[in-house]
């Protein structure tokens, strides 16, 4: 089917909805069919803008076929024909990319886990470093968080915290922080002024809700237990922990955060439902399951996505390298979105690579 003939498909199926919609529908039909125009808009705008840049292009190009046109004009038509070719060139690279396979899960909120790796008291304390950048990250997006599990690093941070993220969009670009992190940098405890290197890993997973996973309650074996840390005395009186197993993948998911044993036990049938889900995907997917572990990899400092230099103030990301000098945004998670848009142009890259290949 050619390009022109899918541009139409977009454009009935805008008016369609758009009709549906000033009909009159309710409950989750409109809420589809808005969301569905919502994406379709942006797509919308750039199809037209492109076809006005085409016929733009048609009347240079025959303006330039007259064999009347004096000099001055011919210099000034083909001036103007070559930018519009490269205007609506890069127009239509922007459609293709916007009409890319999305992921399934783009849309949707995320588990965020981080976990201390190589380096002791040095990566906990990164862990938890890289945790506030997310945290911050999700702020400046609107985003909420919400921590469903946590284990304090002796000397500070983390040495693992399990965290819910919320908000449109939030999977699509978080996807790309799983992966070993690799800090450089003089930890406080050093005396000498020594550049220690230790690293954090991250795993980023779509939440996955109930309809995406049937979980038989026969294949759980549950155990409560009373929760340990803060609470007061309500915690040395009730069993409100809770630790749930799927027999049979032998995923286990601990849950203390809320003093009420219902509200644990919801949060850790989540979490063990994402992470299920997610290992599925990596035995049917065999491109993600590549990908998972060629980024996660052990928590050693020699399998790494991405480092943090803190004596030069820098990052680099190794899978696109690409390395920027303002560490101090990063890490205040203003300047992420920097890397997360090198990371999602390099995908697009490779799946118009496969398009164009297959």
């Amino acid at each position: 089917m050619a390009a022109n003939d899918n541009f139409d498909l977009i454009l009935r199926r805008h008016r369609e909805i758009g009709a549906r919609l000033t009909e009159g529908v309710a409950g989750a039909e409109y809420s589809a069919l808005s969301r569905e125009l919502s994406d379709l808009e942006p797509v919308v705008a750039a199809i037209q803008a492109f076809r006005d840049k085409e016929r733009e292009r048609a009347d240079l190009a025959a303006l330039l076929a007259d064999p009347n046109l004096d000099a001055e004009m011919r210099a000034f038509a083909a001036e103007e024909l070559a930018a519009a070719e490269a205007a609506a060139a890069e127009m239509a690279q922007a459609i293709r990319i916007a009409l890319l396979p999305r992921d399934a899960a783009d849309d949707g909120d995320a588990i965020l886990e981080v976990r201390a790796g190589t380096g002791g008291d040095e990566a906990a304390l990164f862990a938890g470093d890289l945790f506030r950048m997310y945290v911050k990250y999700a702020e400046a997006k609107r985003w909420t968080v919400e921590t469903l599990s946590m284990s304090e690093g002796t000397a500070g941070g983390y040495k693992e915290i399990v965290a819910q993220i919320s908000g449109r969009g939030v999977f699509a670009r978080l996807k790309f922080e799983s992966g070993v992190h690799r800090v450089q940098r003089v930890p406080a405890t050093e005396t000498q002024g020594r550049i220690h290197t230790s690293a954090a890993t991250v795993a980023v997973l779509p939440l996955a809700q109930e309809a995406d996973l049937v979980i038989n309650e026969g294949d759980l074996k549950i155990d409560t237990m009373r929760s340990s840390g803060a609470g007061g005395q309500h915690v040395n009186k009730t069993e409100s922990a809770i630790r749930i197993t799927h027999l049979p993948s032998g995923v286990v998911v601990a849950m203390q955060e809320e003093r009420s044993q219902h509200r644990n036990r919801a949060k850790a049938m989540a979490l063990l439902r994402s992470r299920i889900l997610d290992a599925r995907n990596q035995k049917l997917d065999a491109e993600r399951a590549e990908e998972r572990r060629s980024q996660v990899g052990s928590g050693d400092r020699s399998q790494r996505i991405r480092t943090y230099n803190f004596p030069q103030g820098r990052v680099t990301d190794h899978r696109v390298n690409l390395t920027l000098y303002s560490l101090d945004r990063i890490m205040e998670g203003e300047g992420l979105d920097d890397i997360v848009d090198r990371l999602t142009e390099e995908r697009q890259a490779e799946r118009l690579a496969q398009q164009g290949a297959a």
